[in-house]
């Protein structure tokens, strides 16, 4: 069934149109009146115990984004179990996973090349790159190569406009980008580039939001590295106060209200609605939890809660521009 027929259905009869007990269910139900949830519903084979478990903690923003992290995209059946063992409609969940620019509803490539085709990126060659990127790879912005291998992309501005074009490759990023280097980038790419000496440059400033209650984490009135800084709410032994973090990433500068020891781990909450940030994965370098928070303009940051550990992630994915 397509997403189409999904929201036909779902707009008149709710989950029992995806419910494998529809048929013998004696659940009372009205006809003017669809079911959103129902402990009885039953959509998929196995244990979806994890899905209600990431929805009460963490919100539907961050439960997508958990399965994304997990899946590489949102895949229907993902999204039909997260509808099954929460409070959220099916609707309401596709809703979400279309509007945001950060999930994708297909599968993506091994690694993920996003071109900035923001206006500084634009009139400095972003298109005759991007160009480059679809000649050379054989698909267009949104498609992923025969192999798996790369999925394209194109999105707005990055925050590096003197810096562009940009190119972001697996939260790896390059400035002044040309078409010539873009086989020695994707070449970077396919060694590995951890391994290929790329270096993250402090450059690329970030606009995030809670990805609990999606309101604003940064802080105008206190700068750091020249930028407004994150705002988060910390914990950690008998210490509980607020968190400054330079909102460029790669870069490590923090202000906090109390001195925290090198390899403390934290507990991280958004100072609005107080809810605890941690996803789902650990940090690969320690093991520590991660930090997730939404990116402005389409994408998920996290970072670790480990005080030393320089682990951080970018995924930029999303919809084409």
């Amino acid at each position: 069934m397509d997403a189409a027929a999904d929201y036909e259905m779902i707009k008149y009869k709710g989950l029992c149109a995806l419910c494998k007990n529809e048929i013998q269910c004696t659940f009372p139900r009205s006809r003017d009146k669809r079911i959103s949830h129902c402990e009885e519903f039953e959509g998929l084979e196995g244990d979806l115990s994890h899905v209600r478990e990431i929805v009460d903690r963490d919100g539907l923003i961050a439960a997508l984004g958990t399965i994304q992290s997990k899946c590489g995209y949102l895949p229907e059946e993902e999204m039909r179990a997260l509808a099954g063992k929460s409070n959220y409609s099916l609707i309401d969940i596709y809703g979400v996973a279309t509007f945001y620019r950060m999930f994708s509803l297909k599968p993506r490539g091994k690694h993920l090349i996003s071109v900035c085709l923001g206006t500084a990126c634009h009139v400095r060659g972003g298109p005759a790159v991007a160009g480059e990127f679809k000649r050379q790879l054989g698909i267009k912005p949104g498609e992923t190569t025969e192999d798996g291998e790369f999925t394209l992309e194109t999105v707005n501005c990055l925050g590096a406009c003197a810096l562009g074009p940009i190119v972001v490759v697996d939260g790896h990023y390059f400035s002044n980008v040309n078409i010539s280097t873009v086989g020695k980038i994707m070449e970077k790419a396919r060694l590995g580039l951890d391994d290929a000496g790329t270096e993250d440059q402090s450059v690329f400033p970030v606009i995030v939001r809670c990805s609990h209650c999606n309101h604003s984490l940064m802080d105008t009135r206190y700068l750091i590295d020249g930028f407004p800084s994150i705002r988060l709410t910390v914990s950690f032994g008998n210490n509980h106060g607020w968190i400054r973090l330079s909102s460029l990433y790669g870069s490590y500068q923090i202000q906090s209200q109390y001195k925290i020891p090198v390899d403390t781990v934290v507990y991280c909450f958004c100072p609005h609605c107080h809810t605890e940030l941690v996803a789902s994965s650990n940090c690969v370098a320690c093991q520590a939890p991660m930090v997730p928070m939404v990116v402005q303009g389409g994408g998920m940051i996290q970072i670790c809660s480990r005080r030393g550990c320089r682990n951080h992630m970018l995924d930029l994915d999303g919809v084409n521009l």
